[in-house]
């Protein structure tokens, strides 16, 4: 969320004082993210120690902040687990926000800073170790297993056949539509292509494992003393390994090194394994869908979020540039048959 939402600090202050018997002191807007339901802000205490407030609004799923705090706690990957509250809740609710807390850790994203061999080495590691992990029943139940939900293709097809016909007076949302106009022709075998990759994997017996499901560059942290971690688990998934290995050599962000060399230093640290080209490749156009869908979604049906309004367009329409993520994910795409 780049602009701060309509929610006094005071508000936020006594909220972390009640809940986690914290003396805030100092308390700063952080213009970051392209999610307008999440604000984060840096808290300060008298004693001038910084913790990381994360504002969630919407639904909130606990497994969100229950499975990175278990990862954390059996040592099982780079993760920066969430503060409890003063009861042992892991958040706490704040008007129409779940408020969420985590050490400040200062450092520097992967759209920001590029990482080293060793970085992707350990990246690999610690998915590894992920989707290797042995979960609690009662946690692993409450995770949400993959369905390959046609919502998103579904979405995108309604706002091709609206934007036919329909005027729209906000300007982000005119521009969108002439967008997608010019772009009609790639995004509907976009979404055929999904659609076709889903079929296949939905009529084979599912092996899943516990993932991420958002690792993109901007939720790899890199600090100060070069360690590295793994952010924003807003989303975990049981799913086919492949939700997460797509993100290396996927075009998702990543400064420093070729799409192969990104794969090639990741499975150093993930380690031998078996990839599905079909998972691969749906994964890798679903999440295009589900960019698309989202983003018309709130620009078509709100005119709500002022600066974000435009971020959320650029974010969109950058998705078809030269050597973006689309044209990285048919060039990488295995099933392809048409060259």
């Amino acid at each position: 969320m780049l602009e701060r939402p309509d929610l006094q600090d005071e508000k936020i202050i006594t909220c972390l004082y009640q809940e986690y018997g914290l003396d805030i002191v100092q308390v700063t807007f952080l213009p970051l993210g392209a999610d307008h339901n999440t604000a984060v802000y840096r808290a300060v205490t008298a004693d001038e120690t910084a913790y990381f407030v994360k504002l969630r609004r919407g639904a909130f799923d606990e497994t969100s902040v229950a499975l990175p705090k278990f990862l954390s706690d059996q040592g099982i990957a780079p993760i920066i687990p969430p503060l409890a509250t003063q009861t042992g809740q892991l958040w706490a609710n704040l008007d129409d926000f779940t408020l969420l807390l985590y050490p400040f850790v200062a450092g520097r994203n992967g759209y920001e800073v590029d990482l080293s061999d060793q970085h992707w080495v350990t990246f690999g590691a610690a998915v590894k170790r992920i989707h290797s992990a042995p979960l609690p029943p009662a946690l692993l139940q409450r995770i949400q297993p993959e369905t390959y939900s046609p919502h998103g293709r579904a979405t995108i097809k309604m706002f091709l056949a609206r934007i036919v016909d329909d005027v729209f007076v906000d300007p982000v949302a005119v521009k969108l539509a002439a967008f997608l106009q010019t772009k009609r022709d790639q995004i509907l075998d976009l979404v055929d292509r999904a659609e076709r990759l889903a079929q296949v994997l939905q009529a084979r017996p599912p092996e899943f494992v516990v993932c991420h499901s958002d690792l993109h560059a901007g939720n790899l942290l890199i600090d100060a003393n070069d360690a590295f971690y793994i952010v924003d688990w807003d989303n975990p998934i049981l799913a086919c390994k492949e939700r997460d290995l797509m993100f290396s050599g996927g075009g998702q962000g990543f400064r420093g090194h070729t799409p192969q060399a990104e794969e090639t230093l990741f499975y150093q640290g993930y380690g031998p394994t078996q990839v599905d080209p079909v998972a691969l490749a749906y994964y890798r156009y679903e999440r295009i869908v589900q960019d698309i869908a989202v983003y018309c979604e709130q620009l078509f049906l709100s005119a709500e979020g002022g600066e974000d309004r435009e971020q959320s367009l650029y974010y969109l329409a950058s998705n078809f540039l030269p050597n973006g993520i689309l044209e990285i994910t048919y060039r990488a795409d295995k099933t392809r048959s048409d060259g």
